[in-house]
């Protein structure tokens, strides 16, 4: 019964708030210079990490691609675009770039006095329960913080068991090294299980972050979404483009022709298609990227649900927050539903 709820449209209202976005000036896309618009995050429209008590913009940035001594100058540039269009998540790893990614976001926050959400993550292969607080004390002096806000298990296959892990965390909060607890690449079983030995320590599950898109549907239908619902857990979305596989390589309003296929990325499936075909339409009829379709999308399913796109240029990030300050229509939000349907998924999986 419950994934008929998802094969049905779903779809939640979520509060228009105003942005403020600083955009490019007309000419060079990639024009360091950059001119304000009067539009800022309202307090309706943050969005919670379940019942931690942390509230974050409803879109998040990745930074699996930040590394420090790279490209630092870029990254400062979309880091300030993005805290001054209210956008204070981020999110880093101690593995990105062997710890690089943690490094230049520290870096950041050091030009930055306004307050942002920091997640990290811990790598969970090590042997030792001493490990552990060797590997937060790490990443907290990479970040040039005392306390990280929140605070995963990267991922579930580790030489120590959930129950231990969870305990850990639980010593990191004791510690006032950790804010909110999280964990990676859970299925619904382990997220539970997690979530009942957080419980034990009086601490929520504050969020499970999986891939997520319209390509990659598979936590409507594997139990992860309506497992975040039931416990109140954050569904953190990574790679909400799939790689780039759901933005065409053409512009919308620059051209007549059909959406192409990512570079790289071989010949698209007719699923692939389809997806790309209906964004682009909507796009080009509200006046939007593709990309911000796609995340509209997301945004719209659930109120549970937070993408963290990634980026590495104030371009990219501003086109990302355009994502928000609208909604797509019901009839919009139920064609794109369609074209990336679990049928669809399942019948290209069998293929």
């Amino acid at each position: 019964m419950k994934r008929v709820l998802f094969i049905n449209s779903r779809r939640v209202d979520w509060p228009l708030g105003k942005l403020r976005i600083r955009a490019p000036l007309h000419g060079d896309p990639e024009d360091k210079q950059m001119e304000s618009r009067e539009l800022a995050i309202q307090d309706g429209q943050y969005r919670p990490l379940g019942a931690s008590g942390i509230s974050v913009s409803p879109l998040g940035t990745g930074t699996n691609r930040w590394r420090q001594g790279k490209n630092d100058e870029s990254v400062f540039q979309a880091f300030h675009s993005l805290v001054d269009a209210g956008l204070n998540f981020f999110d880093t790893a101690e593995v990105y770039s062997f710890g690089k990614s943690e490094l230049l976001l520290g870096a950041c926050l050091k030009r930055e006095s306004r307050p942002v959400v920091v997640a990290t993550k811990f790598a969970p292969y090590r042997l030792l329960r001493s490990q552990f607080m060797k590997a937060l004390d790490a990443s907290l002096s990479r970040l040039g913080r005392q306390t990280v806000d929140l605070y995963y298990v990267h991922f579930p296959y580790s030489p120590l068991s959930i129950g231990t892990l969870t305990d850990l965390m639980a010593q990191a909060v004791a510690a006032g090294k950790v804010r909110a607890v999280g964990v990676s690449n859970f299925s619904a079983k382990q997220m539970r299980e997690a979530a009942a030995r957080l419980g034990h320590h009086g601490i929520p599950l504050a969020a499970n972050q999986v891939r997520y898109n319209l390509w990659h549907r598979q936590p409507e239908w594997n139990g992860v979404l309506d497992a975040c619902r039931e416990l109140d857990v954050a569904l953190v979305a990574y790679r909400p483009f799939e790689r780039g596989r759901l933005v065409p390589v053409t512009i919308p309003g620059e051209t007549s022709g059909s959406p192409s296929p990512t570079s790289g990325k071989g010949k698209m499936t007719s699923r692939e298609e389809h997806i790309q075909e209906t964004l682009l339409t909507i796009a080009r009829q509200r006046g939007k990227s593709v990309s911000q379709v796609a995340l509209n999308w997301l945004l719209c399913r659930d109120i549970h649900v937070i993408p963290i796109p990634g980026t590495t240029k104030a371009s990219h990030a501003m086109e990302n927050a355009g994502a928000l300050g609208w909604q797509l229509s019901d009839d919009e939000f139920a064609a794109i539903d369609q074209a990336s349907s679990f049928g669809n998924e399942v019948k290209q999986a069998q293929g």
